[in-house]
């Protein structure tokens, strides 16, 4: 059942919530959510994040993470082995896996690791300086006035 949300009275009061709407309304298309390899995202404080998913089995080389845009995405792909090996018990999936995370705006993966079976991705939000809150000027006729804005 799709349950659909009318976003066209927030677009009367925001400006630039554009990409957040679009996301919104794409919910419901998106295939269901993989619940493999599982994964925790963690927030370290205000602008650095972390990602660790469990990939037991996977070398690094067998691992992709590429990020386009506002969109990551991590991918394995077991290689063939060499030796053909008769497995009795499968206990530990190979399966080929992808997941994709949507990044809030200037969110950039700083460092990967892989350490014991567990795939680390840090994350930062570096917001350039141009685009960091400003203090403005208003000249009136008593002079000028200094009004500052508070710091997220």
């Amino acid at each position: 059942m799709r349950t659909a949300f009318d976003f066209s009275p927030l677009y009367r009061s925001t400006v630039g919530f554009d990409r957040l709407f679009d996301m919104l309304d794409q919910t419901p298309q998106v295939d269901p959510t993989t619940s493999w390899p599982p994964y925790n995202i963690e927030k370290i404080d205000a602008d650095h994040y972390r990602i660790v998913m469990a990939v037991a089995g996977f070398s690094p080389d067998e691992i992709e993470l590429v990020q386009q845009d506002n969109t990551l995405l991590v991918s394995g792909q077991k290689h063939p082995e060499d030796e053909p090996v008769q497995i009795l018990h499968r206990g530990i999936p190979a399966r080929p896996f992808k997941q994709s995370f949507n990044l809030a705006d200037y969110v950039q993966v700083k460092a990967a690791k892989l350490e014991n079976e567990l795939l680390t991705l840090d994350l930062v939000r570096e917001v350039p300086e141009e685009m960091r809150p400003k203090r403005i000027r208003i000249a009136g006729g008593n002079g000028s006035k200094t009004i500052e804005h508070e710091k997220a």
